[in-house]
């Protein structure tokens, strides 16, 4: 007979479902646990339980504690470790608890946003396909989950709790989105560019958020990552050895992790300089190392969206193919409706690029004639022109 009280991960099972306590203040407020030490504080204020949220947390610690409580109607347990004995008391009570995830290479309930290291662990040793990057990207893929709907359910838990991280780490902050193609080159011109662009932003007081991959993204993110121009000089020169990642993900994420690594930065919430959001769903470009926080989606609908949503102080947009133009329109769109909120600018780099090769320029200036928009667009052809446009909109 099984140990009652041994802790063990949630398996999967009915579920009692009860109504859900949403007149609630802790309902009302979204109030997420997404720690042990925030859950021991809620339990020494004696706060009601019923609504809140827990993910992933080891109940193991408190559980003499919450079997004296029977608060706990509407109390979502999503994930972690919990004792039997606890979880029938958790159920009684009124609480729906998800199974823990075993099996998924990524942890659908955390609370936090990734860093390079976590997703990139044991490349050194076992070469990329053996990170939680590729397996979790193969996961995504296989056609036997695909459609499945319990790991359906879990990705979409993963994106909404990667969601909310993002908004805790751009909350107040002027953060410019920068957008452009995968496929520029280290060691080139445009990636050096690039890369200075996003150091002067950064240094103006702005998070420098970008797609989260290879080619002008990652430079954008390197250039905001590194704290003076002499460390940026010098990852330039050391990453250009391995120009793409198309021979090998592995030795080119290892390139630049040499780098971070020999300067490492502070990523509390006082260092947020360049914030990568990339997504599995262009899983064969690997996410680059160079944000001080991660945040990878499953859903790119959803990634597209939050990326432009949160680039609140601009969009500076460098030359690029369909996924650059896709994020064009989108934005587009969004300052086509605005009537009431100010306008973000959507500074274009590369008259050539936007007028010839990819005419997008004329139907945006037809777009935005006579229109709020009309004024909030701009076309340069020198990064240099970047910072004072951005730091001149109100």
């Amino acid at each position: 007979m099984p140990d009652p009280h041994a802790a063990h991960q949630v398996p999967a099972g009915e579920v009692t479902y009860r109504r859900m306590a949403l007149s609630s203040p802790a309902r009302q407020a979204g109030l997420e646990i997404e720690s042990l030490d925030a859950l021991r504080e809620v339990l020494a204020r004696d706060t009601p339980l019923a609504g809140l949220r827990w993910q992933g947390l080891a109940l193991g610690d408190v559980e003499a504690t919450l079997m004296q409580r029977k608060d706990f109607s509407g109390l979502v347990v999503l994930g972690g470790e919990v004792s039997m004995s606890l979880e029938h008391h958790l159920r009684v009570g009124g609480a729906i608890i998800f199974p823990a995830a075993p099996d998924a290479p990524i942890r659908p309930y955390r609370g936090t946003l990734y860093t390079a290291e976590e997703l990139y662990e044991g490349v050194s040793e076992h070469g990329y396909d053996h990170t939680p990057d590729a397996m979790a990207y193969a996961w995504a893929e296989d056609a036997c989950l695909r459609h499945d709907a319990y790991v359906t359910v879990l990705r979409a838990i993963h994106d909404d709790a990667m969601s909310d991280a993002l908004a805790a780490h751009t909350r107040n902050r002027p953060v410019v989105g920068v957008m452009g193609g995968h496929a520029l080159a280290r060691g080139t011109q445009g990636f050096a560019q690039a890369a200075q662009l996003g150091h002067a932003l950064a240094n103006t007081g702005c998070v420098v958020a970008t797609g989260g991959g290879p080619g002008a993204m990652e430079a954008a993110n390197l250039g905001a990552w590194a704290p003076t121009q002499a460390i940026l000089t010098e990852a330039l020169e050391a990453i250009a050895a391995v120009p793409n990642f198309a021979e090998d993900i592995g030795t080119w994420a290892l390139a630049a992790l040499e780098i971070t690594r020999a300067y490492p930065q502070d990523r509390d919430d006082d260092r947020v300089r360049s914030l990568a959001i990339p997504t599995w769903f262009y899983g064969h470009e690997p996410p680059n190392v160079f944000g001080d926080h991660i945040a990878k989606f499953f859903s790119n609908a959803l990634r597209e969206d939050l990326l432009l949503q949160h680039s609140t102080a601009g969009l500076v947009v460098l030359p690029g193919a369909a996924g650059t133009t896709q994020e064009i329109f989108q934005m587009s769109t969004r300052m086509y409706y605005e009537k009431d909120g100010p306008l973000t600018p959507m500074i274009l780099v590369g008259k050539e690029h936007w007028n010839e090769k990819l005419p997008v320029w004329p139907l945006l200036q037809a777009l935005g004639a006579g229109r709020p928009m009309g004024q909030a667009l701009h076309l340069v052809d020198s990064i240099g022109e970047v910072p004072d446009l951005i730091a001149a909109t109100p």
